[in-house]
């Protein structure tokens, strides 16, 4: 029980650095939805820009920060995985920004993004894959305390920022020289950029003394293994990028232009509902991911596994039922303009899409210790090829509804598929009865509640006491050790 203690450890305060915040950002949503700050129209430009980040983030990264994971728990010298794998994002991240920049006006004419916000996002893009493997190595060397904090103070010069900016600067320039000189009317798009280069170039330089205490010696013969095992990763990310975020590109070339925005600022305000699981299942991965790795040799690590899962399956079905029922409460607090509120209707497939995704990285375990990384780019290839099938036939007809539909779908699917090559090449014991009683009975009641008895909360309340009973129930023998051990 000790490793297990370890991990909840871990996953608590890896889950403060990203639940934290996140739920400091999550404040820029009502911000970025106040009409007097952004219309809809402006606030699904952001978030149009914002998934191409996604995107070149992946690309920047290249798979090197899982591949940093494997090789720090595989080889003996540790130093000479960090230099590597450390030296070689610092080379790719200059070199490929620095020839976006040359051909900055072609890419701005292929995106559809402005040269104006682009010039920003290449510096940013820069600053985050400079600290990719500095941050990676926090988390290697089990230092979760630092990396929360940068963590967080990296949202909160964001938010920050994002708050002068946007609601006190332009008041504030009327009657002051200084703030009127920095002061641009109509601009709110790029403070928003610039609040982000902030926040980043801040972290950068917390992260600084990384590598100046950097040991710079290359491996090459290491360097090849890292990409080798990296690569696939890579074809992942790209995969996976196109399942999260390609939507909101998607929703910008096949609708008319006159309304593409639009519902990309309606879909984008919504889809933040799912936030919380969001939260839930990326602070888990934060967790988990090291624990797999440095628990892959011990004896029997299977049934840990399965229980992992079954815990996550348990605890995330009970956020979805939470949620679904209690979103249109949440919603004013979160989204200030009732111009967003006809995509609610994605609120339940966004969220249970993010519930699979977080099933299949759990399931992934098996494709990551066994060397065969390759699978998870097939799977998130396969996924991403039914998000952009799926999202190209149905957005000209139902706009918005079409994306979530498409994402629930690709998650699903790769969920799916995760299992069955899992349990031929590497078999773990999960409880699936109990898993699949979780999973059908808080679907059924979440899709139910949402599309029949919406705002019904006795209904709703009545349901999600007939689950938590479930739970309790069938996990009363962990509960009582839990229990007895507080």
């Amino acid at each position: 029980m000790s490793g297990f203690k370890t991990l909840f450890k871990q996953t608590f305060i890896y889950g403060l650095a990203t639940v934290l915040p996140r739920m400091l950002s999550f404040i820029l949503v009502p911000l970025y939805t106040n009409p007097q700050v952004l219309s809809v129209e402006e606030y699904g430009r952001v978030s149009f820009i914002f998934a191409y980040f996604v995107l070149f983030n992946v690309v920047l990264a290249y798979g090197m920060e899982t591949a940093f994971f494997r090789f720090f728990n595989k080889e003996e010298n540790q130093e000479k995985v960090t230099s590597t794998s450390a030296i070689s994002l610092v080379i790719s991240s200059f070199a490929l920004l620095g020839i976006a920049f040359l051909f900055k006006n072609q890419i701005a004419s292929l995106i559809n993004i402005e040269l104006k916000y682009l010039n920003l996002v290449f510096i940013i893009l820069l600053f985050d894959a400079l600290v990719i493997i500095p941050f990676a190595w926090l988390r290697a060397t089990a230092r979760p305390m630092k990396y929360a904090i940068i963590k967080i103070l990296n949202v909160a010069v964001n938010l920050g920022l994002n708050i002068f900016l946007l609601l006190y600067l332009k008041d504030l320039a009327e009657g002051n020289s200084l703030f009127n000189s920095i002061y641009i009317p109509h601009y709110q798009i790029s403070y928003i950029f610039i609040s982000n280069l902030v926040a980043s170039g801040v972290t950068l330089l917390l992260l600084l003394p990384f590598y100046l205490k950097l040991n710079f010696k290359f491996d090459t013969e290491l360097w090849q293994k890292m990409m080798h095992y990296g690569l696939p990763v890579l074809i992942a990310g790209i995969a996976y990028s196109v399942n999260e975020t390609f939507d909101r590109i998607l929703l910008e070339y096949l609708l008319p232009n006159d309304v593409a925005d639009q519902q990309i600022g309606m879909y984008s305000a919504c889809y933040k509902l799912a936030l919380f699981m969001t939260l839930f299942a990326t602070a888990f991965r934060l967790g988990i991911e090291p624990y797999f790795f440095s628990h892959s040799k011990t004896k029997n690590p299977q049934t840990n596994y399965a229980k992992i899962l079954e815990y996550f399956v348990a605890l995330g079905s009970v956020i979805l039922l939470v949620v679904v029922i209690f979103a249109d409460l949440l919603k004013p607090f979160i989204i200030l303009s009732e111009a967003y509120y006809e995509a609610m209707w994605i609120v339940p497939f966004i969220l249970l899409a993010n519930f699979c995704l977080g099933i299949y990285h759990n399931l992934s375990v098996w494709y990551k210790i066994t060397d065969r990384t390759k699978f998870g780019a097939y799977i998130s290839i396969f996924g991403a090829l039914i998000t952009l099938v799926l999202n190209v036939v149905l957005i000209p007809v139902i706009g918005f509804k079409g994306s979530a539909i498409a994402t629930l779908s690709a998650y699903s699917v790769m969920m799916m598929l995760s299992f069955y090559f899992g349990k031929k090449y590497y078999p773990i014991p999960y409880n699936l009865s109990k898993i699949g009683l979780y999973l059908v009975v808080s679907i059924l009641f979440s899709f139910l509640f949402f599309y029949n008895y919406r705002e019904n909360y006795m209904i709703g309340s009545a349901m999600l006491i007939v689950f938590l009973g479930l739970v309790i129930i069938l996990e009363k023998n962990q509960l009582k050790q839990l229990l007895k051990r507080n």
